[in-house]
């Protein structure tokens, strides 16, 4: 795989409360966008779950490297700015979403251990135009503060 060129973006979006997969395994299934991988075929080809979890990886660990060895993101609810290791990336939820726009689901723990769950959004064609354009804390120690629904094959977010 070509050297991933990210761009890295403000990291000052917030949003969401955490819970690490493995306390909450059937959250995840109804409370993401699901890939309709049949109406972008050339998408999911460019790009698979694999490569896209290694594309997430790599621009946390190169964002970290810049901000003092955590991954910064403002808590839009309290205005904290919070200090982020991830964890894991969740390759069961990365998915298509159409017009090259990608979705990821990733836990991450601060340094005292308290979980958040982020929603990464990233665009591109390919691999090397992948650009991060969205992060919104989803869940605090496994708390939603929004949720996913599909609407006429347009998944939104809803408010909890």
């Amino acid at each position: 795989m070509k050297t991933l060129k990210i761009t890295l973006l403000s990291m000052f979006l917030v949003a969401s409360l955490n819970g690490l997969n493995q306390e909450h395994p059937q959250e995840h299934p109804a409370e993401h966008p699901q890939e309709h991988p049949a109406e972008h075929p050339s998408e999911a080809i460019t790009i698979d779950k694999d490569n896209l979890a290694v594309a997430i990886e790599q621009f946390v660990e190169q964002d970290a490297a810049l901000k003092g060895g955590y991954f910064l993101v403002v808590d839009d609810k309290t205005g904290e700015v919070l200090k982020l290791k991830l964890d894991l990336v969740h390759k069961e939820r990365l998915a298509s979403l159409g017009d090259n726009t990608y979705f990821a689901c990733a836990d991450f723990k601060t340094p005292k251990g308290k979980t958040y769950d982020l929603d990464i959004f990233m665009k591109g064609k390919d691999l090397d135009d992948l650009k991060v354009t969205e992060i919104m804390i989803h869940k605090e120690k496994g708390k939603e503060r929004y949720t996913w629904e599909e609407s006429e094959g347009v998944w939104k977010r809803v408010p909890k």
